[in-house]
């Protein structure tokens, strides 16, 4: 940009100054441009510019969440609701926090979907049942609340910007999560996913006719 400066006033370019966006001759004070004035006149100074660069930073650091969720179990049905979630994570620097906390919201759901409905069907070839997204059932919007984000960050000391992962991190809490928030709210410990109504039915079930026997789960 300089260069092109020293072009259109017809000097040498190691006598253009740049300061706070503004390009100037160093013996005249008269020849100014900014940024944006020069940027107008790149087609008559030889044409746009562009501009590349990359990195190959190392200092890569885990990420750390915590995720907190209410639910309401039917009994009935077997059926859980998500009342409540809020995900917390440490995400280093948060360089554009917008993004970071959409990463953690659709990590989350993802999550949610695991831990509660997606599951793959098979027959007993091998042949999937439900490949299609009528019949493999993902969260959507109507059966989730708000997902409260709480950024906090901690810039890792490893890394030039202090970034952390982000996207991965929130995937992972949601069903540890609300394994522990059935067992708060039933008394029963699911130990296999989808936690699906079917699942907490039978686990319902298999609580009763221990506690009718006599037995312990």
């Amino acid at each position: 940009m300089a260069a092109r400066a020293a072009l259109i006033w017809e000097v040498p370019a190691v006598e253009v100054d740049v300061a706070d966006g503004v390009f100037s001759h160093r013996s005249d004070p008269e020849l100014r441009l900014t940024l944006k004035e020069l940027a107008a006149r790149q087609n008559t100074t030889g044409g746009p510019m562009s501009g590349r660069a990359s990195g190959a930073w190392g200092g890569e650091s885990p990420g750390f969440a915590v995720h907190i969720v209410d639910v309401e179990v039917d009994p009935e049905t077997g059926k859980t609701d998500i009342i409540r979630y809020t995900a917390l994570q440490d995400p280093g620097t948060a360089v554009h926090p917008t993004y970071v906390e959409g990463q953690i919201q659709g990590g989350a759901v993802q999550g949610i979907g695991w831990a509660l409905n997606e599951v793959y069907v098979t027959d007993d070839q091998g042949r999937m049942l439900n490949a299609s997204l009528l019949d493999y059932r993902m969260p959507i919007a109507k059966d989730l609340p708000m997902i409260d984000t709480q950024i906090v960050e901690v810039p890792n000391p490893d890394h030039p910007t202090g970034v952390r992962g982000v996207g991965e991190v929130s995937i992972i809490p949601p069903i540890p999560a609300i394994a522990n928030a059935i067992n708060q709210a039933l008394g029963i410990r699911m130990t296999e996913t989808p936690m699906s109504p079917t699942a907490v039915l039978e686990a319902i079930w298999r609580k009763e006719q221990a506690n009718s026997t006599g037995l312990t789960e």
